[in-house]
């Protein structure tokens, strides 16, 4: 009980307003709502790391690897290895990637 106690502690000291860690993945329910997100990123002018990140939260946000796994048709161990904070998916990774989130890439002019 006294290390249940301890963990708590040290909880609210992390968080002193004791509200809820932010999820992104938490807010992603649908195509439309992937889409907005991933656009954020590349309105902000995203770079290697962020774009991984982003795509790592979708992917959370839609079940799971196992789930990603299945849609893209790629090994799980290949997708955690391809979107780790050191990865570097190959460009047909990220589109196989985005078209299992049900969204597509585009250009626009500047």
């Amino acid at each position: 009980m006294a290390k249940a106690k301890a963990t708590k502690t040290k909880a609210k000291a992390k968080n002193p307003l004791g509200l809820a860690p932010y999820d992104p993945a938490d807010y992603l329910r649908t195509p439309k709502e992937v889409a907005m997100y991933l656009e954020a990123f590349f309105e902000d002018g995203v770079d290697h790391e962020a774009l991984v990140h982003a795509l790592g939260v979708v992917a959370r946000a839609r079940g799971g690897m196992s789930k990603l796994a299945k849609e893209t048709g790629m090994s799980r161990q290949g997708l955690y290895k391809a979107i780790a904070k050191d990865g570097n998916p190959s460009f047909e990774t990220v589109m196989k990637i985005v078209g299992a989130f049900g969204v597509r890439l585009s250009a626009q002019a500047t």
